[in-house]
């Protein structure tokens, strides 16, 4: 009898009946979780614009989201938003590379001091590291200190807590502060502050880079919790604009394929992290861009409902959580989607 090493696989495994046969809003047997996700386990979020999607659907359906720096009294939803509450486990805005993480963590543990984090507009000041989360700006340097050693006290304390820390990658692409390499969400001068190229320098992680970064990571959750779990995702949002010498899309491919063989990588060789493919259901041909709006960056309501049906497909609805403001009233906040600047 002739054989070959392909007979007898499953269905997933070719592409006629584990995708051409199939609905792309609903494939089957994409996603096969690595671990369970009790009721009890404390989850953090973090990462890109797009892991706010995540967080709000998680807890809308009844996991244990953290939040270790809930909004004052009195504050609506829309609001807490758009002052950065709500939105991860922290206050931290977005995170779109893994050095950015890795310096947040190293600083609320002491192991790291950032350089130039108040930056000024009109008179007002703003944290460089969280640019977004006072959009009215603070009066001080002193004041954005102040608020930023309070917010470092709730990392510490979400690292402490933590159970399963969900992550989704962003960019490659950041700007530093050259000589103390402090990393940036945003680039100098779009949200705030100014740009100086003899300060301020564009990099582009590498491969290598943000696998070491994320691993730097993984042991400072694992120094807290031994038995601390990750879940990863990509985000599937294109790059709004690059400094890097290319044309943005081929710049994005760049971007997302550095961060999709980081998380696979990181997935294949610990049993602790596991790989959500939110990025391969948004972004796949055979969709034809129809989970992206009409700017083709900004994933649609149906995209996110495909996304969360894959996941939940593998990690069952718990009993609805009381949530004053519904997942889907939370407005996205991407530091991205801002960046007009770049036009001026």
């Amino acid at each position: 009898m002739r054989g070959h090493p392909y007979r007898g696989l499953p269905p997933r495994a070719f592409w006629r009946s584990g995708v051409g046969q199939q609905p792309a809003e609903a494939l089957q047997d994409l996603y096969r979780r690595r671990f369970v996700i009790a009721p009890t386990d404390r989850i953090a979020t973090a990462g890109s614009c797009f892991a706010q999607h995540i967080s709000g659907r998680l807890r809308r359906q009844g996991y244990t989201v953290l939040d270790t720096e809930p909004p004052p009294r009195g504050l609506d939803g829309p609001a807490q938003a758009r002052f950065g509450y709500g939105l991860f486990a922290a206050r931290f805005g977005n995170i779109y590379t893994a050095r950015q993480l890795l310096q947040l963590l190293e600083q609320a543990r002491g192991k790291f001091r950032p350089a130039d984090i108040a930056w000024q507009r009109d008179g007002r000041w703003y944290d460089a590291l969280r640019p977004n989360v006072e959009p009215e700006g603070l009066d001080s340097v002193e004041e954005v200190q102040a608020l930023r050693e309070q917010h470092l006290r709730q990392v510490r304390a979400m690292i402490r807590q933590t159970d399963v820390f969900v992550f989704t990658f962003g960019l490659t692409e950041a700007w530093l502060h050259t000589e103390s390499g402090t990393v940036y969400p945003t680039a100098p001068g779009t949200l705030a502050g100014s740009y100086d190229p003899a300060i301020h320098a564009f990099r582009n992680f590498t491969y290598e880079e943000t696998l070491a970064d994320f691993l730097a990571v993984r042991a400072i959750f694992r120094k807290s919790n031994p038995s601390v779990r990750f879940l990863l995702t990509v985000s599937p949002v294109p790059l709004a604009a690059t400094a890097a010498d290319a044309h943005v899309l081929a710049a994005t491919v760049r971007s997302k394929s550095v961060l999709r063989a980081v998380a696979g990588a990181l997935s294949e060789r610990h049993e602790d992290i596991d790989y959500f493919p939110s990025y391969e259901i948004i972004t796949a041909p055979f969709t034809g861009g129809r989970f992206y709006e009409e700017d083709r960056r900004a994933v649609t309501r149906a995209g996110v409902d495909a996304v969360m049906q894959a996941f939940f497909s593998q990690h069952p609805r718990l009993a609805a959580a009381t949530d004053a403001v519904p997942a889907e009233a939370r407005p996205v906040v991407c530091e991205e989607a801002m960046l007009e600047a770049f036009g001026d």
